[in-house]
């Protein structure tokens, strides 16, 4: 039997020093189930129309079959697949009427009442799970130089400064389908922290320093100070910033009934 938990969350977006927003970030907490969480970040891409239309597809789709999933007989990995698969083919249809060719990454997690959490990504938009502050997983890029950094061409630190950093090999509304990377927690506990952003937070921080901002704070002030953070070390050349902070907690102790002292009540 799953252990209970309490779940503190918040979420972020900043426009950083580009001129629209095409980032979305949504945390859907399910209506008929108590404990069914679904966060996911969108990063839109293809001119000021093309990247935010792309992004709020994500949104509209994960919204809609989020409403109808119920944990109890519905299979998650499958909700998540089909959510990236649905979002694709919207996007694609509308790239003919779009300034530009719209695409998206997608990061997004699930958690049910009983505490599985699955998750999905495509794009260069990560997921990390930490614990302790140190970090235990996170996704892996759908890119050129992630590439090379799994042949062991590039380091971590140098795909960051690498010129093609920002090239994706696989994302939604792309003429191949998608990629769906997915992963599994079989139980969440308590003081695992899960993050979803865009490459506009992620790329100024290391895991050891991400891992160890989530642990010292709330989501709430860390969410502020990734933000804050990021801005400054974008020197004036920041992307679009988003993501979602979920922190999973023990239970708060039930309160004792206290009775007022009943000597002297006649």
């Amino acid at each position: 039997m799953s252990k209970p938990f309490r779940l503190t969350a918040s979420t972020g977006i900043h426009k950083g020093d580009r001129e629209y927003q095409q980032d979305q970030v949504a945390l859907l907490s399910h209506q008929r189930y108590n404990g069914c969480v679904l966060s996911v970040l969108a990063d839109g891409m293809g001119g000021r129309s093309g990247g935010r239309k792309a992004s709020d597809q994500v949104m509209m789709t994960a919204r809609q079959l989020f409403e109808r999933y119920s944990p109890e007989i519905d299979d998650p990995a499958t909700l998540l697949a089909n959510m990236v698969k649905e979002a694709h083919i919207v996007i694609r249809l509308t790239a003919i009427t779009s300034e530009q060719e719209p695409h998206s990454t997608v990061a997004a997690f699930l958690i049910n009442p009983r505490g599985d959490c699955h998750w999905i990504h495509a794009g260069d938009s990560r997921i990390y799970h930490f614990h302790g502050g140190r970090m235990l997983h996170r996704s892996s890029d759908h890119s050129y130089v992630q590439a090379l950094v799994d042949r062991g061409e590039l380091t971590e630190s140098e795909a960051n400064t690498h010129p093609r950093s920002n090239i994706l090999v696989g994302c939604l509304g792309t003429e191949s389908d998608p990629p769906l990377a997915t992963h599994m927690i079989a139980q969440v506990q308590p003081g695992d922290v899960l993050m979803a952003c865009s490459d506009g937070v992620w790329h100024y921080f290391s895991p050891p320093e991400l891992a160890s901002v989530v642990e010292a704070l709330t989501p709430r002030e860390a969410t502020e100070f990734l933000i804050e953070k990021a801005r400054s070390r974008a020197h004036g050349g920041g992307d679009n910033l988003s993501l979602i902070i979920v922190k999973i907690e023990a239970p708060l102790p039930e309160k004792k009934t206290e009775f007022p002292d009943m000597q002297g009540i006649r």
